[in-house]
């Protein structure tokens, strides 16, 4: 069976508050547990009217207390906001409290626009020596030397597992070269996912860390009881989008009956193409999409994401899909 887990940005749904937000991040992620998922990650965004996971280790550190099993982390933190050293104080805290259960996903990008990027770091001076910051951080959840000056404190020798996310080549080539876990944005950026995916492959490099390369792939998922539930379901997610894109960023809207009626031909065009590695639909549709998908990349692990305004809905949604990939006929199918 191949390993299923979720990525959660803790969506703030119109009508709703951060506070609804993050109980229902709980709620879902206890409900993912019960379900089998493997892993339970949430994303660093900024100045995000409908999204409240931007104190991203916080909320991690909320949903690791309020589950038992189900590995939580960070799908991920965006580096150059931050200092190595915090980030390793962080998880190596979080480490600390829930052993075994926590994951650090880094990305490049800074998770929100110019202005709040200057607001986050004060400045952006050398803000982009990502792979020296990637190594430095690594080094603070590894063993100290003897005569380091510099520990995090916890952290040290808590050995964080560390994945590199990325939606271009530049993730793909780092996470090669590093010999780390790799996960590709593929859930709204799927330009370069085939380029990417073999890049990471061919070039892998062996390490501490990793004997072999270990993928993970992004896949956005509605699931109805219907077809048109399904695409119902996802207009939320679709309008989001386009408000995203068109520097209108609010609460996740509502869902629509004709996302035509809300969205022009070219505009809505956009959006589907972004999120195009999706499984939308009825439990058929959706297990005929996944397995076409999962035959096409070859993941070691998929990470679901879905953003549905009605949260008894979005449950339903990862429960029809829990029972589609963990079932022996998808096993068979994607064997086939």
């Amino acid at each position: 069976m191949i390993p299923f887990s979720v990525l959660d940005l803790s969506p703030i749904p119109e009508g709703f508050t951060a506070a609804d937000a993050l109980a229902n991040t709980l709620d879902l992620a206890r409900h993912a547990e019960s379900l089998g998922f493997r892993r339970y990650w949430l994303a660093e965004h900024h100045n995000m009217p409908g999204i409240a996971s931007a104190a991203t280790a916080v909320v991690i550190g909320h949903v690791a207390a309020g589950t038992k099993t189900i590995r939580v982390g960070a799908g991920g933190i965006m580096l150059p906001n931050h200092a190595p050293l915090v980030i390793a104080e962080q998880f190596g805290t979080l480490a600390t409290l829930h052993p075994g259960r926590i994951d650090l996903g880094l990305g490049r990008a800074p998770g929100t626009d110019m202005a709040t990027a200057r607001a986050l770091r004060r400045s952006l001076e050398a803000s982009d020596d990502f792979p020296a910051d990637v190594a430095e951080l690594i080094g603070y959840l590894g063993d100290a030397a003897p005569d380091a000056r510099i520990r995090a404190v916890p952290g040290t020798g808590t050995r964080v597992p560390v994945w590199i996310l990325g939606s271009s080549l530049y993730g793909a080539q780092l996470a090669a070269h590093l010999g780390l876990p790799y996960a590709f944005a593929s859930h709204f950026a799927p330009q370069a996912l085939d380029q990417a995916v073999a890049l990471y492959r061919a070039r892998f490099q062996p390490s501490t860390h990793l004997d072999r390369p270990q993928f993970m792939m992004a896949i956005n998922v509605f699931a109805g009881e219907s077809d048109a539930e399904a695409l119902h379901l996802k207009s939320s997610m679709q309008q989001a989008f386009a408000n995203l894109r068109t520097g209108r960023p609010g609460p996740l809207p509502r869902p629509v009956a004709d996302i035509g009626s809300v969205l022009d031909p070219m505009l809505l065009a956009m959006v589907e193409e972004a999120l195009s590695v999706s499984a939308t639909g009825a439990p058929a549709t959706v297990r005929q999409k996944l397995v076409a998908l999962i035959a096409r990349y070859r993941p070691d692990e998929v990470i679901l994401t879905g953003q549905i305004h009605d949260h008894a809905a979005r449950k339903r949604s990862f429960g029809i899909v829990a029972e589609i990939l963990s079932s022996a006929e998808f096993a068979r199918l994607i064997a086939a």
